[in-house]
């Protein structure tokens, strides 16, 4: 990874901050992006103090234009693009038949629109230097989890999309994988919509019990490094996708108990 350039979306924080230290720790140029100006800074910053070439773009993934002028401008700085990691994303916590339908287009707009708009931007320059597309889905886009409406729908979205593009791009030699975590430690629940919009402002679960975003965001490099299509994180991860794939409706019981375990949460198993 030495002298590729990485833009990663959402790289001011979690997961996404981890992957610029990973990727910046083995020689790649960085570029950040996310709405907040203040945490972009912020995350430059600390980048920058671990000796890591790193460019902070303000950017909202939902708006194309945004990512049209983050693709331009790396290029611009930096002469090319050799990997997009669509790490930009939001969750929400209700019940479907509870929940504000806007929230749930929110999650939409982030998860997956926002994907599309920033692969469509840089794509052009990755097929040029046959990079990589990673998109950070979850292990949620293999099995709907109950009171993640939006969350889990986004996910499925994106890996349907991740998985076409890297059919379509087998010709032209880019690298495109799916990397699904489990339950990382991140400020994602958080961030959480509840069932009005508002962020649920902490955390339903045991975060000191995840997997960390820096070891989630070391394994997520290695994959780029070895151009792995698919990438499934945690025990939990891999039996629950291995289960649901041949026990479905043993899965549906099992996923409810799960879920309804959490902290408040939104229905009962």
């Amino acid at each position: 990874m030495k002298g590729k350039v990485v833009v990663i979306t959402g790289g001011s924080s979690g997961i996404g901050k981890a992957l610029a230290e990973v990727f910046g720790r083995n020689g790649s140029q960085v570029v950040i992006t996310g709405r907040d100006i203040d945490a972009l800074h912020r995350a430059a910053q600390h980048l920058s103090n671990l000796g890591i070439t790193v460019l902070p773009i303000q950017a909202d993934v939902t708006i194309p234009a945004d990512n049209e002028r983050m693709a331009q401008t790396t290029i611009e700085h930096f002469g090319k693009i050799d990997i997009l990691i669509n790490n930009a994303g939001i969750s929400m916590r209700a019940l479907f038949e509870e929940v504000d339908l806007q929230v749930v287009k929110k999650v939409m707009d982030i998860n997956f629109y926002g994907a599309l708009y920033a692969t469509k931007a840089c794509l052009p320059s990755i097929i040029a230097n046959k990079g990589s597309v990673v998109g950070i889905s979850s292990i949620a886009g293999y099995r709907g989890l109950p009171g993640r409406t939006g969350y889990s729908a986004s996910k499925f979205a994106l890996q349907g999309f991740l998985e076409v593009l890297r059919t379509e791009m087998i010709p032209k030699g880019v690298h495109v994988l799916t990397a699904c975590p489990g339950f990382t430690a991140s400020n994602i629940r958080m961030r959480s919509l509840t069932k009005d919009g508002t962020p649920q402002g902490e955390s339903p679960r045991d975060e000191s019990k995840m997997m960390s975003a820096e070891e989630c965001a070391e394994h997520i490099y290695r994959a780029v490094v070895k151009r792995k299509k698919i990438l499934i994180l945690t025990t939990v991860g891999k039996l629950t996708v291995f289960f649901n794939k041949w026990f479905p409706g043993w899965m549906d019981t099992v996923v409810l108990k799960y879920m309804a375990r959490e902290a408040n949460a939104p229905l009962k198993g």
